[in-house]
């Protein structure tokens, strides 16, 4: 007999159901999606499950940008639970540079980042993971946001990093879009967001040559590599709906809208020591 120990459930309120055009949507190009609320090619689904395969019961998890918890809203239960890390792990600290973030119940602790994105109130080499998910797009300092992270992870310490492609179709068009009018749009296109959860864009950092040479520079042995997930902010009209899921077929993966990246720091790395002098 097998018995797990140790984990604690996620706060899940109640979610409404997809909405019927998008439930359409998914099952007539992805079936399999009617198990279970998800597609094969989900990428939420595919990130976190690499996440899940590297925290360890042991880890203290630095949660970079943690929000409010915004996914507690997701409607397939599957994807919300493995989102949760708390209880898979000895402790998750958020760090966010909004005091709302303080709310998220998915964290055991918060701290406030400062205005220039740094954690006064980590100590060096205290974190054994950081995740950082849908962040990295909104840093104006890549440098010294590479240069925190590289300062509180332990040597062989990991980070999780999931963040929007520029050179894509989707960060192409929202670079297009004057920023008085993205917001607007973004709330527009995808319609189960809220107005508290749209932030600016910077893209300082985000094409998969750019990433993988900052995290070379900050200490990082690193995979970085392009995602395409069905293509759910583009099921506005059926037109755009089908593009999308072409594009995820046959694009290229240095055009995929989505860039991942698992990275480990370098134990005795000069670069490495540099950070924390």
């Amino acid at each position: 007999d097998y018995k797990v120990t140790g984990v604690q459930t996620c706060a899940l309120p109640i979610s409404p159901s997809l909405p019927s055009k998008l439930r359409h949507l998914l099952e007539k190009s992805y079936p399999e999606s009617r198990f279970g609320g998800f597609t094969d090619i989900d990428g939420t689904i595919a990130f976190y499950n690499r996440v899940n395969a590297l925290v360890k019961p042991t880890d203290t998890l630095l949660d970079l940008g943690c929000g409010r918890g915004r996914y507690l809203e997701d409607p397939i239960p599957y994807r919300r639970e493995i989102r949760c890390l708390r209880g898979r792990v000895k402790k998750v600290i958020g760090a966010d540079p909004s005091e709302e973030a303080a709310a998220n119940p998915n964290i055991d602790e918060f701290t406030l980042l400062d205005p220039l994105g740094r954690i006064p109130a980590l100590a060096d080499a205290s974190m054994d993971i950081v995740l950082c998910d849908w962040v990295l797009e909104h840093v104006l300092d890549p440098d010294l946001f590479f240069s925190e992270i590289g300062r509180v992870l332990r040597p062989e310490g990991r980070l999780c990093l999931r963040t929007t492609n520029a050179r894509s179709y989707f960060g192409i068009a929202a670079r297009l879009v004057p920023e008085h009018f993205s917001k607007r749009l973004v709330l527009r296109v995808q319609q189960n967001r809220k107005a508290q959860d749209v932030f600016r864009t910077f893209y300082r950092c985000n094409t998969i040559g750019a990433l993988r040479h900052k995290l070379h520079q900050f200490g990082f042995d690193a995979c970085v590599y392009g995602y395409d997930s069905e293509p759910l902010s583009l099921a506005f009209s059926g037109a755009s709906w089908w593009f999308g899921v072409l594009h995820a077929k046959h694009a290229p993966r240095f055009l995929r809208p989505t860039i991942f990246a698992f990275a480990c720091l370098r134990s005795g790395d000069k670069r490495a020591v540099l950070l924390r002098a």
